[in-house]
């Protein structure tokens, strides 16, 4: 066994390249698929070189094949075609290349591609990626419409030219890419992201023309489909024709047919918004004259009314009213203080006659003790006792006696004995 090589003992690269074939040796044979980017068959050799790529990735593979083979395949080995090739990779020491050589080519017919777009068109569909309630609505009017197609491709311009004729000031953010062969899915995953990511795209129009099954196989990529599936953006498909319906059209948030109806449905048609205007401001003027008028008529019932129409009268009468009702009370209240008078002149005069200067007037007196060192006649200070009896009083007391026009002064003159009543005299000073 040949040493494990070291700094101080490297192995010579002849060395590592029979390693490597001897590994590559050991591999068996595979079927392999892919598009046929280059065929290279010269004549008088016997060797034909030819590139196969794969559809979804920048990835190709160097295939070797016996003339004979390549001739036997007729059109079938052709640029641009899709195959299934059987070979065993082998390692070519001179070059340092990996390669695959060639013992059978099989062209993939169209059954057979269509039969794997049925068994991926369900396995999306399992996934939820066709369902209607993920879809999006575009907007109305879009700022910024992104379209990825073909470089000045007649898809373009029908998007273009059809979109400006019914809005002129719609403006577009066109992505160029391949729209078939292997460079096509890279090429338009790439320009779904740099649209996605562009906050001035408002919808992604992906646009091409008509063309056979293997011509629209991009549009039906898994990679492809998936990125429109995760797209933020809503996605318009416009591939093809009415009968091409590739799997991206499912995906999508809005199909058409074709891109001049992506072109029509993308923005809005100005004489038609235009004209739809002016009818429902002509709606609005008749529906504001209309209410007007019942608003005025209403006015005029209202006015019509008696109390509207002189309301002067109502007040007339609650004047009256009013006016009726002061003067009923005014008669009240003077009845009433009349009678509350002659009321006051009857009380006044029974005071007046049970008053002590009525029976003063009649002839009787009101005799009354005169403290020690007071007023027998001005009574003024304390109010004097009156005096009830005899026995209340001694010889020499003064008393004052009031009578009706006056008073005057007395001195007790005589004096009884207490419990034997006799008449005790009293002298005026």
């Amino acid at each position: 066994m040949t040493a494990p090589p070291t700094a101080e003992q490297p192995w010579p690269v002849r060395t590592v390249a029979r390693k490597i074939a001897e590994w590559v040796d050991r591999l068996g044979s595979v079927w392999v698929e892919g598009q046929l980017a280059q065929v290279t068959a010269r004549a008088g050799t016997g060797t034909a070189f030819l590139v196969l790529r794969d559809p979804a990735a920048d990835v190709s593979l160097q295939l070797t094949a016996p003339m004979g083979l390549v001739r036997e395949g007729g059109p079938a080995v052709a640029e641009g075609n899709r195959v299934v090739v059987h070979g065993k990779p082998s390692f070519f020491l001179g070059r340092g290349t990996l390669s695959l050589r060639v013992d059978e080519i099989r062209a993939v017919g169209i059954g057979e591609l269509l039969a794997r777009i049925e068994r991926l068109r369900r396995l999306l569909a399992a996934e939820g990626l066709f369902d209607r309630a993920r879809k999006r609505r575009p907007p109305f009017l879009p700022g910024c419409i992104g379209l990825i197609t073909g470089r000045a491709s007649a898809a373009e311009h029908d998007v273009v030219t059809n979109a400006q004729a019914r809005w002129p000031a719609v403006r577009f953010r066109i992505e160029s890419v391949a729209v078939q062969g292997g460079l096509a899915v890279a090429q338009i995953v790439d320009a779904l992201g740099v649209l996605d990511r562009d906050p001035e795209v408002d919808v992604i129009v992906l646009a091409r023309g008509g063309g056979s099954v293997e011509d629209l196989l991009p549009f039906s990529d898994e990679t492809l489909c998936r990125a429109v599936a995760d797209c933020r953006t809503p996605v318009v498909s416009a591939i093809g024709h009415e009968p091409d319906t590739p799997l991206v059209d499912h995906v999508a948030d809005v199909r058409c047919s074709t891109p001049t109806e992506a072109g029509r449905r993308l923005v809005p048609d100005l004489a038609e918004e235009t004209a739809r205007i002016a009818g429902l401001r002509d709606r609005a003027r008749r529906a504001l004259a209309g209410w007007v008028d019942r608003e005025e008529r209403l006015l005029a019932a209202l006015r019509g009314r008696p109390a509207l129409a002189d309301p002067l009268r109502t007040l007339d009468a609650r004047a009256e009213e009013v006016a009726r009702l002061r003067e009923s009370g005014r008669a009240c209240l003077v009845r009433g203080l009349d009678r509350r008078a002659g009321d006051l002149e009857h009380v006044r005069a029974r005071l007046t006659t049970l008053g002590p200067a009525a029976t003063l007037a009649r002839g009787y007196a009101v005799v009354q003790r005169v403290p020690a060192g007071g007023s027998a006649v001005d009574g003024s200070g304390e109010p004097l006792p009156v005096l009830r009896s005899v026995d209340e009083v001694a010889p020499g007391e003064r008393l004052r006696i009031r009578v009706a026009d006056g008073a005057v002064a007395a001195v007790v003159g005589g004096a009884g004995t207490k419990g034997r009543p006799r008449e005790k005299r009293a002298s005026t000073p």
